[in-house]
């Protein structure tokens, strides 16, 4: 079961590792990023960060895709980290059961707008955003769980 889906461009720290987790009551992390995937160096300091308890995977978004598509992770309360907006678009894209996406840091670069304290976007990443919202998928910018919400339609504009 899938209890969360969230974006942030630092993956797997504090504030996910003991807030979020412990809030929606997931027992598995998947993070699903195709550069961590292949990174022998960026998965052992991510398993460093993994909250005692929690099983942690980290695939492709590919292999990710595979994997909650094909039931496998069914046993799980599930909390799926992505990097970027684009790696959660592509994981919605194929994936039904994702029906809400939390974005919690996207990180500024050339290009990119603020529209709240730690999510900057990109126009296309905007486009990405709304196609999910028009596929009924509930978008959302928070950082922590005591933090309000905001709906990322209103942010984005």
């Amino acid at each position: 079961m899938i209890k969360m889906t969230r974006v942030d461009h630092r993956l797997l720290h504090g504030q996910v590792a003991f807030t979020w987790i412990k809030a929606v009551g997931a027992d598995c992390i998947l993070i699903a990023n195709d550069d961590v995937a292949k990174d022998e160096l960026r998965m052992a300091v991510l398993k460093m960060a993994k909250p005692q308890g929690t099983k942690l995977v980290m695939k492709s978004v590919e292999d990710s895709i595979k994997a909650l598509t094909s039931g496998v992770t069914d046993k799980y309360n599930l909390f799926i980290i992505t990097e970027s907006i684009e790696d959660v678009w592509r994981l919605c894209r194929a994936v039904p059961a994702i029906r809400e996406v939390n974005i919690g840091g996207v990180k500024v670069e050339e290009g990119k707008r603020q529209i709240s304290k730690a999510v900057f976007v990109s126009d296309e990443e905007c486009a990405q955003i709304r196609d999910l919202v028009d596929d009924g998928i509930h978008v959302f910018v928070q950082m922590t769980p005591s933090d309000e919400s905001d709906e990322a339609m209103k942010l984005i504009g």
